[in-house]
């Protein structure tokens, strides 16, 4: 039920640790040493082994690094956790602003006279390293290549994880593992590329239709391939993982031992496709002017879902969102002050393990109440957990893995009688969440173009949030998939077949926090009544269905489109979750999506 915080520093023990990390560092002439939170695969989530910055400074948190120098020790974070940093680091930790202040400006400030720092060169991507090179030339600070000095002096650190891997059925996948490869290995000989180097754990899991286990919540398997431009693959995994796969790989995949990966680059012939953003840095080195730099050759035909991909993800939402109104209605049912965010977590959890298909959570259950509701990747401990009391909301965040699909979904929710204030802000949440929805947009137009639509009802009110609208989800892998996001920093075309979340949110630290998020699909838009189409349009297909909160809904607010829109999506919920449900669940879903 709980977040594992076995390897998590307690606020008593960073000093120490820090003291530790600074005594590697002053015996290795180092002025200052790197911490990411990051592993050699530049996957957004890492295994315990890999929780270092974790470890050293007790921040839990998806994204962020430490700067460790001898007399300060940052950790840079963005918005979306800094209010959970403070609660989460010792004092001789100081929180910096990220990306509003920049690592390198940083390192010159704190190292005046210059200096020698430090880093890992399989947990910094090329493009990470370069950029930084550049923003500290002339300043008299140095990058220098180092063991992990954080490993050092972790004596109790988790080994590697060897977790099984299972081959993804045809059913499911939708395209044979070769005819991904003779795809891309097309695309490769059209780029004058022999081969690509694949890093991203989720790219390898969809290339060859396998699925791991190697970290908490995501389907997917540590190891690195090379592509060739034949389709043939060599794979560098622990043969030990792939015991029960069996044949289903063939005689074009070529399973080496991990620590031939180094000798295999070596005697790679150029041009050899890196992409600068997640290949370590090493790797990057050792490759030279062989490196032909461009992005993961999976990244977009991953992002792109098939059609049994889709329908996998539609049917497993179905089951899911009956899981999540059953809780919903047994949520009602509870006495106000009866209930803890630990009894919200272990119920939903409870009601997903209906399903059969279930693999597993997407991610740690959010269910944050009152001022826990504005830490937006809040997850509840023994420490923290909060009694449902009147007057408060309760933000819901949660999703399943299942075999034919990932899951996602965030309900904000009435506890007694809400403020008059937080009524407000949840209906303009909800105001962007239908324009996002409702939306007709060009072909060729990236997540930076349209985003700001799902803001603009927060934005006519001085009020904004400090997370993506959106991020991309796979279909049973992570349920953070790039590169595919609705963000004013991705310039990746929006296409066919991409699924993404559509969560605008508010959060007022101290009071309370508001997001709704469904899953959603892009597609080719039908043409309009009447219209000329001289341009080709994409549009969405929801994919999530639940209630939304008609109790917190300012219903003066809405406009008619949107009052139409959220009847017409209400009563979807009714038609498609209906017959799924208990008959005590059913009745209250009945009142629940009653039309305004």
């Amino acid at each position: 039920m709980f977040q594992s915080f076995e390897v998590t520093a307690r606020p008593e023990q960073g000093p120490p640790r820090l003291k530790a990390l600074r005594e590697a560092m002053q015996a290795e002439g180092l002025d200052g040493f790197l911490v990411p939170r990051a592993d050699a695969h530049q996957g957004e989530y890492v295994a315990p082994r890999d929780e270092r910055l974790a470890w050293l400074t007790g921040f839990t948190g998806s994204a962020g690094f430490c700067a460790v120098l001898s007399q300060v020790a940052g950790v840079f974070i963005d918005g979306r956790y800094r209010t959970q940093v403070k609660a989460q680091v010792a004092d001789v930790y100081t929180p910096v602003a990220w990306p509003e202040t920049g690592l390198g400006p940083w390192l010159i400030e704190q190292l005046p006279d210059g200096g020698t720092v430090g880093f890992d060169p399989w947990l910094y991507s090329a493009g990470q390293i370069q950029a930084l090179q550049k923003a500290l030339e002339g300043s008299g600070v140095v990058l220098r290549v180092s063991d992990n000095l954080v490993d050092r002096v972790w004596s109790d650190q988790p080994d590697p994880p060897m977790g099984a891997v299972k081959v993804h059925p045809l059913e499911f996948a939708g395209e044979p593992h070769a005819a991904k490869r003779a795809r891309l290995a097309e695309t490769l000989k059209q780029e004058g590329q022999r081969s690509a180097l694949i890093t991203l754990p989720d790219s390898l899991c969809w290339l060859l239709n396998i699925r791991g286990s190697d970290i908490p919540r995501n389907p997917v398997a540590h190891g690195f391939a090379i592509l060739h431009d034949i389709g043939t693959v060599d794979l560098f995994m622990d043969a030990a993982k792939l015991i029960d796969v069996g044949d289903h790989l063939g005689p074009d995949v070529t399973v080496h031992d991990p620590d031939a990966l180094g000798g295999t680059v070596d005697q790679l012939a150029g041009p050899v496709r890196v992409d600068r953003d997640t290949v370590p840095y090493v790797l990057a080195e050792r490759l030279g002017d062989r490196a032909a730099f461009g992005s993961d050759p999976c990244a977009v035909p991953k992002a792109c879902k098939n059609p049994a991909e889709i329908a996998g993800a539609a049917a497993a939402h179905l089951r899911d969102g009956a899981a999540v109104v059953e809780l919903l209605a047994w949520l009602d049912a509870q006495p106000i002050g009866s209930l803890k965010e630990t009894q919200v977590v272990t119920r939903l959890e409870q009601l997903r393990r209906f399903d059969n298909a279930l693999q597993g959570i997407s991610f740690e259950t959010i269910a944050g109440t009152g001022p826990n509701g504005a830490i937006m990747h809040y997850r509840v401990t023994e420490e923290t957990d909060s009694t449902l009391e009147d007057g408060q909301l309760i933000v819901l965040d949660s999703g399943g893995q299942y075999l034919d699909g990932t899951t996602d979904i965030t309900r904000t929710i009435a506890i007694g009688t809400p403020p008059q204030e937080a009524c407000a802000a949840f209906t303009r949440v909800l105001q962007g969440m239908i324009a996002m929805s409702r939306l007709r947009w060009p072909q060729g137009l990236a997540g930076r173009d349209i985003e700001a639509i799902g803001r603009m009802p927060l934005w006519l009110a001085g009020q904004d949030f400090d997370h993506g609208l959106g991020h991309g989800v796979g279909a049973y892998l992570s349920v953070h998939e790039g590169p595919q996001r609705l963000s004013r920093a991705s310039h990746v075309p929006i296409k066919p077949g991409m699924i993404l979340s559509n969560e605008p949110g508010y959060y007022r630290e101290g009071a309370f926090g508001i997001r709704i998020e469904n899953l959603i699909v892009a597609q080719e838009a039908p043409p309009l009544p009447g219209g000329d189409d001289h341009r080709k349009m994409l549009n969405w297909r929801t994919l999530t269905f639940a209630p939304i909160d008609q109790r917190l809904i300012v219903t003066d607010m809405l406009t008619p489109a949107e009052r139409d829109w959220l009847n017409s999506y209400h009563a979807e919920v009714a038609e498609k979750i209906g017959p799924r449900l208990s008959s005590g669940a059913k009745t209250w879903l009945d009142a629940a999506v009653a039309p305004i």
